[in-house]
């Protein structure tokens, strides 16, 4: 951090110092990584010399007389290097970085913590072997450099992005009230439209009733209404004239505190390489322990992060690079056998895109074969052979990210690709991000994050769910669509809708979930898709009000953590709103349907009129027993059943006679229950007419091809019995009594 232009009134001269340690050792850092890769040229070497020489004065002043011998040690190799009497080689700066190490940890450290004079004098003296260093020296003993920063085990010395100014949450909070403040002066001004439309209806009744006295000629009377016309002239103009104050306030007051609010955000952020310097040297040190040459390329080094989230995302960052270290890279020989640079490369990149901060790790090592994570999802029982064999590319990636799960497939293996990775899925999912995973096998590896620009500011979608106003964040949001209720399907018991892609949205009512009472739809559903891969669904709302950007005001601590609430705001209009912990509610979700919970919406299809006939049934089965069982248990709950022998009889009726529902079996003469469906559904008169296949067939297979044929409900009959048919003719047409669906 430059503190060239910060307040520095306050602080100590130890304080200042330590300050201007940590800018020059990250300048020296910097310059010795590039220097070992040799894309170091004067001007860098320069600006390295230059850091060495200010560390080395402003240690004198602080009387720090350790940090002055070793910064003078470290300028005189600078300048050896400079003129040409020194070569600095990978040795050498092992030797440098274990100096600035030593520099960093005397400039931090508090009396007895500070490092041991016997380092000192041994650092000094390798520093001081280098002067003279040309090509072909040697390179010094192990027993007198100090060797760098052995491979970490956990996680590096925080990077300390630089902090936000105390009391900025505040200002931010007391900006947003400012701006919501500014905003509530809308509905004002637009009473006082309201009231000049009405005083204007008041002038035009006047001069009728000023025409009307002129045409009785009673002068006196119209005297009078001159009078009252004239009194009431200054009325008008001074109305125009509060109401184009209003709106210059109004418009001055948003501009005011939005510009706040943008200044106070801007104090909260900083380049994304100020968060992230530290990590080239750690991958460094790692690689060089494990014999591998490994490099890292930040790219939008100057894209601006909330400190807050770059602090949080210190330690994913470090787990995704040690990942690609350990794990994905090659040995420098496997790297040159293969074609490649001896080198590997890992691209660290920030972007802004479409209002989020897209954060990218990609390697060229060896990448992941997804045949491997599909045997090892097998091999852990994390997923059945028959599920494994039907996911994608993208879906098996995010195996990786489960809590111990690696593709080591023995007891003796180190681990391999995927440990750790669900901390960072953890950690970006606390922030309400996303994390994908890439793969190329033998061309490497890619995780991609999307995070919120800032913790302060959420972007959200604001909807409505039995009456209250809730946000969800954009970046949790898949897609909203709007639907026809006649369009949802029901499948053992859970309903869906199908999907431009040829797949299906699980359907879930949002008002239940949330416990805030049962849903009872219209003609039309509003969706929003939440979730990823098996574990998408469409959650119905009652309407959608668009997108805000909301301040997020955390829950008081007293409360503890609310299920399915992440945090609070206020609307541009005051109202409040809660924001909604998207993740919170897919377990919500995934545990309620585990209990057999009824997330189901009450369709206005299936509530009909209480007064009415009873609603009418067709059974098609070419079995007997099957036949007559499902008609005596339709019959006994009141609804009204006919009987076909199979496909065929059952067309022949369905064109003579109305009903309300078809059940059909698949596997029968002349004409099968598939057969039949599709019939029905190209028929203009039967379209819309609900279908039930009631099978012994239970295959995904067969299920899949019941319901492209049209099917409205597929029963097995296998898991057969009175109260799941019973179930099901509820959900698609109601109880036995009842007015005829439209």
């Amino acid at each position: 951090m430059s503190i060239e232009n910060e307040d520095l009134s306050g602080y100590s001269m130890l304080d200042l110092f330590r300050m201007e340690t940590r800018e020059q050792m990250r300048v020296l850092t910097e310059g010795l990584l590039l220097l070992e890769q040799g894309a170091v040229d004067a001007a860098r070497l320069e600006s390295m010399m230059r850091a060495a020489h200010s560390v080395k004065g402003a240690a004198a002043i602080v009387g720090l007389e350790p940090a002055v011998r070793l910064a003078h040690a470290m300028e005189d190799v600078l300048v050896a290097a400079q003129e040409g009497r020194a070569q600095l080689d990978a040795s050498s700066v092992d030797v440098l970085l274990g100096a600035v190490d030593l520099l960093h940890q005397l400039a931090e450290a508090d009396g007895a913590a500070a490092p041991r004079g016997n380092r000192i004098a041994a650092m000094a003296a390798a520093l001081g072997a280098l002067h003279g260093k040309g090509n072909a020296a040697p390179p010094a003993s192990p027993s007198t450099v100090p060797q760098p920063t052995s491979v970490p085990a956990s996680p590096p010395a925080p990077v300390e992005p630089p902090s936000a100014p105390a009391g900025s949450d505040e200002l931010l909070t007391l900006a947003s009230q400012a701006r919501l403040h500014a905003g509530q002066l809308r509905p004002w001004i637009a009473g006082l439209q309201r009231y000049k439309r009405h005083q204007r209806a008041v002038y035009e009744a006047l001069d009728a009733l000023q025409d009307a006295i002129r045409a009785t000629g009673d002068a006196h009377l119209a005297d009078l209404a001159q009078r009252v016309a004239d009194r009431a002239a200054p009325l008008r103009d001074t109305l125009h004239r509060t109401i184009e104050g209003a709106e210059h306030y109004e418009r001055q007051a948003l501009t005011v505190s939005t510009r706040l609010a943008d200044e106070v955000l801007a104090l909260r952020m900083c380049p994304f390489a100020e968060g992230v310097h530290g990590l080239p040297r750690m991958v460094r040190d790692l690689a060089r322990g494990l014999g591998k040459d490994v490099r890292v390329e930040i790219e939008g080094a100057d894209t601006l992060v909330d400190r807050a989230v770059l602090a949080r995302m210190e330690g994913p960052l470090y787990q995704l690079l040690r990942n690609a270290v350990d794990h994905g890279m090659e040995l420098p020989a496997e790297r040159t056998a293969a074609g490649k640079p001896a080198h590997g490369t890992i691209r660290l990149e920030a972007r802004h895109r479409g209002g989020m901060l897209a954060l990218a790790v990609a390697d060229d090592g060896g990448g992941v074969d997804p045949e491997r994570i599909r045997a090892a999802a097998v091999r852990r029982q994390v997923a059945a052979p028959a599920f494994a064999a039907e996911l994608s590319q993208a879906e098996l990636m995010q195996f990786l990210f489960l809590p111990g799960f690696s593709l080591k497939e023995s007891a003796t293996e180190l681990s391999g690709r995927g440990v750790g990775l669900d901390v960072v899925h953890d950690a970006v999912h606390g922030m309400n991000g996303t994390v994908r995973a890439e793969s190329t096998p033998g061309a490497g590896f890619t995780t991609m994050i999307t995070l919120p620009l800032t913790q302060s500011i959420v972007r959200a979608l604001v909807v409505d769910v039995a009456g209250a106003a809730c946000a969800l964040p954009i970046a949790r949001v898949e897609g909203v669509r709007r639907v026809a209720a006649s369009d949802v399907r029901t499948l053992h018991g859970r309903q869906y809708v199908d999907t431009p892609g040829g797949g299906q949205l699980g359907l879930v009512a949002a008002s239940q979930v949330l416990d805030l009472g049962d849903a009872v739809a219209g003609t039309d559903l509003v969706l929003v898709a939440i979730g990823t891969g098996r574990e998408r669904y469409g959650l119905v709302v009652d309407a959608v009000r668009g997108e805000q950007s909301l301040t997020v005001q955390p829950l008081e601590p007293t409360f503890g953590k609310l299920r399915d609430i992440a945090a609070a705001a206020l609307l541009d209009d005051g109202t409040p709103v809660l924001i909604l912990d998207v993740p919170d509610m897919l377990r919500s979700i995934a545990r309620l349907l585990d209990d057999g919970a009824a997330l189901r919406l009450g369709l206005a299809a299936d509530r009909l009129a209480a007064a009415g006939r009873a609603r009418r049934v067709l059974v098609v089965d070419d079995s007997l027993t099957v036949r007559e069982m499902q008609r005596k248990l339709l019959a006994a709950q009141g609804y009204d059943v006919d009987v076909a022998l199979d496909g065929a009889d059952g067309w022949n009726q369905l064109r003579g006679a109305d009903y309300d529902l078809v059940i059909t079996d698949i596997d029968m003469p002349r004409l099968d229950g598939i057969g039949l469906t599709e019939r029905i559904r190209r028929d203009p008169r039967l379209a819309r007419l609900p279908v039930m296949i009631v099978s012994y067939k239970d295959r995904p297979e067969d299920r899949a091809r019941g319901l492209e044929a049209g099917a409205d409900y597929y029963l097995a009959k296998g898991a057969f019995h009175d109260a799941t048919l019973l179930d099901a003719v509820r959900d698609l047409v109601g109880g036995a009594h009842g007015d005829r669906t439209p």
